[in-house]
C-alpha cells in the first residue's frame, strides 16, 4: 500500500522513544498520563515541535481519572501544522506509554483529518500497517469522529482493528476487559459478525 500521507509517521511507546528521537523527528505528539514525568528523550524538542496532552488511557469516566476530552483535539492543530510545514523531512513521532492505545488512536484521527475521503477499512489497515499491535482507544476515536463529522467511520475503523486483533491474539479480550474496556471488545466482536 502506498503511503497515505506525505510525511513519515512513527507510533511508539516509552521503550522505543530513545531510538526514535535520536533520528530527530520534526514533530512529536506526547500522550501522557497526568502524573508521568516528561521522558528525558524529549528535552531537545522545542514548544513548536512538540505537543503534550495529558489524560489517562481510559474510555469511560472513572473516579479520580482524567479521560480524553474534546479539548484534547489540539492534536488536530498539530496535524495541520505538520502537513503544512515547509520542511522536506517531515517526521511525526506519536507516542504514549506503550504505543498500543492512545497513540494509534491519535494517528487514526490525524489520518482521517488529513484524508477526509478515506473509508474506515483503509484507516484501520493503515493503523495496523504502521503499528501491528495497535488497540486504539475508543474514546479518542469517538471524539475524533464527532469533531471531524465522520458519521461513525472512525468507530467503525476501531471496531475492525479490534476484530482483527482479537482473532490474532487469543486471551487479549480478557486483558482488555480486565482493564475496564469491555465496550471495545464488544465492538470488535460485533464487527466479526458482520
Amino acid at each position: 500500500m502506498p503511503d497515505l500521507l506525505p510525511i513519515r509517521i512513527t507510533i511508539c511507546g516509552f521503550a522505543e522513544l530513545a531510538e526514535e528521537c535520536c533520528v530527530r523527528p520534526s514533530h512529536v505528539l506526547s500522550l501522557l498520563d497526568p502524573d508521568v514525568p516528561v521522558p528525558p528523550e524529549l528535552a531537545p524538542f522545542g514548544e513548536n515541535q512538540r505537543l503534550e496532552l495529558r489524560f489517562h488511557d481510559i474510555i469511560d469516566e472513572e473516579p479520580g481519572m482524567c479521560p480524553p476530552e474534546p479539548e484534547h483535539s489540539q492534536l488536530l492543530r498539530l496535524g495541520r501544522n505538520v502537513l503544512t510545514s515547509a520542511a522536506d523531512d517531515r517526521h511525526l513521532v506519536i507516542h504514549c506509554h506503550a504505543g498500543f492505545s492512545r497513540s494509534p488512536a491519535a494517528f487514526a484521527v490525524f489520518l482521517a483529518q488529513a484524508q477526509p475521503s478515506l473509508p474506515a477499512e483503509t484507516i484501520a489497515a493503515e493503523v495496523l500497517r504502521i503499528r501491528p499491535n495497535a488497540w486504539p482507544n475508543l474514546r479518542i476515536m469517538e471524539l475524533g469522529d464527532r469533531i471531524l463529522g465522520r458519521r461513525g467511520e472512525l468507530v467503525e475503523a476501531a471496531s475492525a482493528i479490534y476484530s482483527q486483533r482479537l482473532e490474532q491474539q487469543r486471551g487479549l479480550a480478557e486483558l482488555i476487559i480486565a482493564n475496564g474496556r469491555r465496550r471495545e471488545v464488544e465492538a470488535g466482536r460485533s464487527w466479526e459478525r458482520q
